[in-house]
């Protein structure tokens, strides 16, 4: 099974965001990110890339 260049960049853009996640104190922004990040999984198990993007830029804000 062959993988796009954009489903690759999204997973390895998940992986960092989790990371960065994982590495965040426990907070609302936390708890916040978190929805985020469980939506952009949603969104690439549903093969949208665009909406699982937005996502994860929303979570990274989210923690800022």
């Amino acid at each position: 099974m062959k993988t796009n260049p954009t489903e690759s960049a999204i997973r390895d853009k998940m992986k960092a965001v989790k990371a960065e996640w994982d590495g965040a104190p426990d907070s609302d922004k936390k708890d916040a990110s978190l929805k985020h990040y469980e939506a952009a999984q949603k969104a690439h198990r549903e093969q949208n890339d665009e909406d699982a993007n937005r996502e994860l830029d929303e979570a990274v804000k989210a923690l800022a």
